[in-house]
């Protein structure tokens, strides 16, 4: 029984890595599992380092950031969806912003918006910015800073 669950959690991580409660969940959904046999098996993953939250985090983290300009608030989102504790969500997020700053992201994510939807001429679509940023996960403080800096650099490019 013990090879067979196993076997199993390989099948799933080789797909896609996995937090330890997202694979606990899916070995325990098979029907013909132990769930005795589950906490073996993840107790000797965890000891070879095949199941590590704290990596899992951040890796997932850095390559949320890394592909897409997202903030802090939607990588911790994503990651508690994959059923990571909040502490490690904490720290592999807040290591992962404090390398990459959160100020160089947002920038990335605004110059990406200028380039496809071009720069906020009105009020509307200043909001409709504002809202795709916080979507993106920023915080409102940050977001409302870099538009208003936005809005003082196309008044000086008008004179």
């Amino acid at each position: 029984m013990r090879e067979k669950v196993t076997a199993a959690a390989f099948r799933i991580l080789a797909a896609r890595p996995q937090s330890e409660r997202q694979l606990r969940d899916r070995l325990l959904a098979k029907p013909w599992v132990e769930p005795e046999a589950v906490e073996q098996c993840i107790a000797r993953l965890k000891e070879l380092g095949y199941v590590n939250d704290d990596v899992f985090a951040r890796n997932y983290a850095s390559s949320r950031v890394g592909l897409k300009a997202v903030g802090r608030a939607r990588v911790a989102r994503e990651l508690a969806g994959k059923k990571v504790s909040r502490d490690t969500i904490e720290e592999a997020v807040g290591s992962i912003f404090d390398e990459t700053g959160e100020e160089s992201i947002i920038d990335r994510a605004i110059q990406k918006r200028i380039r496809t939807h071009g720069r906020p001429s009105d009020r509307g679509s200043a909001k409709r910015m504002f809202d795709h940023l916080a979507r993106l996960g920023f915080e409102y403080s940050l977001i409302v800073r870099k538009l208003q800096a936005l809005k003082a650099h196309i008044g000086d490019d008008d004179q």
